[in-house]
């Protein structure tokens, strides 16, 4: 990546992504366990797509008006329709879709967090 002034926004906003996620699964628990779970559950995916949008925007900024690698909007792009996919799935019931999907994003979002940390450091080096 290059030495956009937008990456510190980047990896802030991966690092909220990350943490939205976390909270996600977590509320499914709660949604199985407590009576007000899917409440919870529901806002928590709320709070996931906003910090996936806004990645994504960030994304862009990064590359169009920050002269960084385009190479961040594809993971972007594909998170945002990861959760477009993950909402249906959940609003249609299909667990067995559903919960492998949640992972799947947590794990692709933690790994995006770190690649980007570790371009920070790769920079500072």
């Amino acid at each position: 990546m290059s030495t956009s002034r937008f990456l510190p926004a980047l990896r802030v906003m991966l690092a909220l992504q990350t943490v939205a996620l976390l909270l996600q699964a977590i509320t499914a628990g709660l949604l199985l366990s407590t009576p007000g779970g899917r409440g919870l559950h529901n806002a928590s995916a709320g709070v996931v797509l906003v910090t996936a949008l806004l990645y994504l925007v960030v994304a862009i900024l990064v590359w169009r008006p920050g002269g960084g690698s385009p190479r961040a909007v594809a993971p972007a792009v594909a998170m945002v329709v990861l959760v477009l996919a993950q909402a249906m799935l959940g609003a249609l019931h299909m667990k067995a879709l559903h919960v492998p999907l949640g992972v799947l994003m947590f794990g692709g979002s933690l790994v995006q967090l770190v690649q980007v940390l570790l371009a920070r450091r790769a920079v500072a080096a």
